[in-house]
């Protein structure tokens, strides 16, 4: 278990760098730079890890996972990602860190609840729910007032966010015959 807890830390420190990265950079084709950014695209692989952590190693240490994922993640992000003389930047980091800890969390809590259900009920519902609390806590605290398009850009980064985590279901069950349930 050391092995596996170790390597879904670095990848959701990983996830967690990279959404903070490119949630900066709008999607400028097909006019989607108003409500869609490449973000969208990355941070739901981090409900598929804490799902995968919870469905095999419990929730308590798929809680660590977040953690660690966490101050990884933000400490990257600080170094490599936040220009501390651009008040949005910081704002971005403080958003991202409030929204990955209250989604997260929220989600090892939903999926361990759902936990007995059908194989796909409790990924599912938990990445549903985490992903609307995280991105809506997410844009309101990065944007809000800053003339950034932040409700269009949330309600198409939560569209893809579903839209990914639907699709994570595939990895998710293939993963299951890999780690051993809790």
């Amino acid at each position: 278990m050391n092995k596996v807890f170790l390597i879904l830390s670095l990848l959701m420190g990983v996830v967690v760098l990279a959404s903070n990265y490119l949630v900066q950079f709008p999607i400028n084709y097909y006019g989607l730079q108003e409500i869609l950014t490449y973000g969208a695209f990355s941070y739901p692989i981090a409900f598929l890890i804490t799902d995968l952590a919870n469905r095999s190693f419990g929730k308590i240490i798929a809680r660590k996972i977040v953690y660690i994922g966490f101050v990884i993640g933000i400490f990257f992000t600080l170094i490599f990602s936040t220009n501390f003389e651009d008040l949005i930047s910081i704002r971005i980091a403080i958003g991202s860190g409030t929204a990955f800890m209250v989604a997260q969390l929220l989600d090892v809590q939903i999926f361990d609840k759902l936990r007995q259900k059908k194989w796909f009920i409790a990924p599912l519902a938990s990445s549903f729910v985490g992903s609307i609390v995280d991105t809506f806590l997410f844009f309101s605290i990065s944007f809000y007032g800053t003339g950034v398009p932040w409700v269009t850009l949330s309600l198409g980064d939560l569209a893809v966010k579903i839209l990914v985590a639907l699709i994570m279901l595939v990895p998710f069950r293939m993963m299951l015959g890999i780690l051993k349930p809790a």
